[in-house]
């Protein structure tokens, strides 16, 4: 089953298209967007990065969904959020990256519980895990808004994260179904939480 877009009250949640390449580079080079995830890309290495994006929804049925503000009239993609499988461990992981003139909205938050939704309802995930460098406090702090608990005998050195580098020690958080559905009432899509 291949998952077709997601819409909040705000944000539709679609596949990419050649045309969303660009403001991809531009948000996959910027520093400030990178500096707690790890090293710019190079339009060759963002490009190669949508490609691998792409293949896994054709692989999972589902991935890392192209992002635009409902209201914005075909303005450009401002990031992405969606779940993926880790190639270096086990779950499945909801994540996402914003472009910073975006940050501090609530996207990240309700496009995550969008999909949150998606992998405890239709696609019938037990757990949803995300991660990030322990460093990354506004991602950390989405997380708790989801709900999500930090496993702290789960936290791990990122495998692809060069040994020394700041970004390499990572958290775990966890969130399972039966949570998801006790605290579903409280969620109102499109709310600044």
């Amino acid at each position: 089953m291949t998952v077709a877009d997601l819409r909040t009250q705000r944000l539709v949640l679609r596949h990419w298209t050649e045309r969303d390449r660009i403001a991809f580079h531009a948000l996959n080079s910027d520093p400030e967007v990178m500096a707690t995830i790890g090293p710019v890309m190079s339009r060759a290495e963002s490009d190669a990065f949508m490609n691998r994006i792409e293949a896994r929804f054709d692989e999972h049925g589902f991935g890392l969904w192209c992002v635009d503000l409902l209201d914005d009239g075909g303005g450009e993609p401002i990031g992405f959020t969606g779940l993926a499988v880790p190639w270096f461990r086990d779950g499945v992981e909801v994540g996402w990256r914003l472009r910073r003139e975006h940050w501090g909205h609530g996207y990240a938050t309700e496009a995550a519980r969008a999909c949150l939704d998606l992998g405890f309802g239709p696609l019938g995930l037990d757990e949803i895990i995300s991660f990030t460098a322990r460093t990354n406090t506004r991602s950390r702090r989405v997380m708790e808004k989801l709900g999500m608990t930090h496993d702290e005998s789960g936290d791990f050195d990122h495998p692809s994260v060069p040994d020394g580098s700041p970004l390499r020690p990572h958290v775990l958080y966890r969130l399972t179904r039966d949570t998801f559905e006790r605290d579903r009432s409280r969620w109102l899509y499109g709310g600044r939480s």
